[in-house]
């Protein structure tokens, strides 16, 4: 067994034929793999919920920023609830689908300051009052997740 074959035999990733793969990654990039479509969710997460605000803070164009909330409601991240009607206006809140990328916007956060920027520009608190240091743990064992304790395996379907 070669060292990125699966304890059961399996091919390990690298080890399978040369095709484009499908891949909970790729999928979800094509839903929100675009700078003004996460600033949107940011805000949203912040409490920011108005249209003229969402652009104001993310500095998307008016345009642009409708078009990424028309996707990201289309898709189920975000929904739109009335707030005026004369003239018809909206708030924007994340869906549980939304809510459900925190943990990937806290990863983002915390990759930014540590590569992304010389110097960090948001700090990030638990409710207990110190910053937050957020860590992988198996949830049936709670050891850490490494590369080196993780494998990735396809799962065949049969249509």
């Amino acid at each position: 067994m070669g060292t990125t074959d699966a304890p059961d035999g399996k091919l390990g990733m690298a080890d399978q034929p040369v095709s484009v793969r499908a891949c909970p990654l790729a999928a979800s990039l094509e839903v929100l793999g675009e700078k003004w479509s996460l600033l949107a969710i940011r805000e949203m997460t912040y409490g920011v919920h108005r249209f003229g605000q969402i652009a104001g803070y993310t500095g998307a164009s008016k345009d642009i920023l409708a078009d990424r909330l028309r996707k990201l409601e289309a898709a189920g991240i975000v929904e739109r609830r009335q707030y005026s009607e004369h003239p018809p206006r909206y708030e924007y809140h994340l869906t549980e689908a939304g809510r459900d990328l925190q943990p990937t916007l806290l990863g983002l956060f915390r990759w930014g300051n540590k590569w992304a920027v010389a110097e960090p520009s948001l700090r990030v608190r638990h409710s207990c009052g110190h910053d937050l240091a957020v860590t992988q743990a198996c949830s049936h064992c709670d050891a850490p997740v490494t590369r080196q304790t993780i494998t990735f395996e396809a799962i065949e379907h049969t249509d």
